[in-house]
């Protein structure tokens, strides 16, 4: 007969058998996997959107206080300032030689969460946008949307809307200062996605509105951030410590900050995937326990097996079959849950912090995470199938 034909039918219906342990031992292979992969599809976006929107940025100037803080709430749009710094300083500090270029940002209202940013036109530059429909803003308080932004919120061109005090829903809208839309952009996949940008000074003319017409029209002033890129690498090595130097200023590299990010969150990460990799090798020793029981109980069925003219490799192939069986069954598991598991972080924790991640995508290494599960499950499987092949009839027969 022939050995493999023979080994599948075999095989499946041993584990048909066993349901409840072969399920269960599926089950938390699959677990591993899942988790394992949803950390490499969660990290990996996150670390290419991160080093995608931070492309093209070499320092940025702000307040004093945490530097991760000013690189996530200026760069990335995800936390809050840590203040404003005057208007004046950061023109000095634009205008040095050793600058290429330098954007300014105001930051400190919102629509709907989406947060509304005071720049110019070289932030779109930064990230090389376009404009789908409308045209770049002529005069204060008209607006450019993003392409996330206008999907979600609906906003349409030439629509007016107030925009509310605070970088969250629930601060006091500016509703006798409102902005209009003149222009709506392309998708990009960066940042600028999911901003609201207008001119500098419509950030102003609305928070001098909000003070009740008391700001003096000496009164100097003020940026969230700048955003500079250098006309020299040699810049790096001092340019950032003469701002630091200056009082009430800080200089935050992206690059440094984003790789202090990754290592702080490693040590969560590693102990995760320690978890994991301890759940798969449990699955591991599961699969070999249930497939060394089994010979146990089915000797008698292999001693008729081999009566009935079953080779010594057809019944090797029957209980290695069986393990390939469930690591396939559990890779195949593991990985529906582990993209669905990634979807759902970007569907909802994610979202809150207006983070675009998907579980519709593919990283190379889950290739080797679903060898090694193969690999475990196959492994777990040859000392009971060599076994299985070692024994001669008489020896199933005595033992059976």
């Amino acid at each position: 007969m022939n050995s493999l034909s023979t080994a599948w039918p075999l095989a499946l219906a041993y584990l048909r058998e066993r349901l409840l342990a072969t399920l269960l031992n599926i089950l938390l292979l699959a677990l591993g996997i899942a988790t394992i992969v949803a950390l490499l599809l969660t990290l990996s976006q996150a670390e290419e959107r991160m080093d995608r929107d931070a492309a093209g940025i070499d320092l940025v100037v702000g307040a004093k206080g945490s530097p991760l803080q000013l690189v996530l709430s200026s760069v990335f749009q995800v936390d809050i300032p840590t203040g404003n710094i005057p208007l004046a300083e950061a023109e000095r500090i634009g205008a040095e030689p050793v600058v290429k270029r330098a954007i300014p940002l105001a930051l400190g209202d919102s629509y709907r969460s989406f947060r509304i940013v005071g720049t110019n036109a070289a932030y779109l530059e930064l990230y090389g946008a376009a404009i789908d429909t409308g045209r770049l803003w002529g005069k204060p308080m008209e607006v450019l949307v993003g392409a996330e932004v206008s999907a979600r919120t609906g906003l349409k061109l030439g629509q007016q809307f107030a925009g509310t005090h605070g970088l969250a829903e629930g601060g006091g809208a500016h509703a006798n200062q409102p902005f209009e839309v003149a222009g709506i952009l392309k998708p990009t996949g960066a940042v600028i996605d999911r901003l609201i940008l207008t001119r500098v000074e419509s950030i102003w003319k609305v928070h001098a509105h909000a003070a009740d017409h008391t700001a003096n029209a000496g009164e100097e002033k003020e940026i969230t951030a700048l955003l500079i890129q250098y006309s020299t690498p040699l810049a790096a090595a001092s340019f950032p410590r003469r701002v630091n130097a200056i009082s009430g200023l800080q200089a935050a590299a992206p690059a440094m900050e984003i790789a202090r990010l990754f290592t702080l969150l490693g040590f969560g990460v590693t102990a995760l995937k320690l978890f994991a990799t301890i759940m798969m090798l449990c699955a591991g020793l599961g699969i070999f326990i249930g497939l060394m029981n089994a010979l146990d109980d089915r000797r008698a069925d292999l001693a008729l097996l081999r009566v009935l003219g079953a080779t010594r490799g057809t019944v090797f192939l029957t209980i290695l079959i069986q393990g390939f069986a469930l690591g396939v069954a559990g890779v195949i598991l593991g990985l529906v849950l582990g993209h669905a598991g990634a979807e759902w972080i970007g569907r909802t924790v994610a979202q809150v912090h207006r983070v675009q991640l998907t579980g519709l995508t593919w990283v190379n290494a889950e290739f080797w995470v679903a060898g090694a599960a193969l690999g475990l499950a196959l492994a777990a499987g040859l000392f009971p199938a060599w076994r299985a092949y070692r024994d001669a009839v008489p020896e199933l027969l005595d033992r059976a």
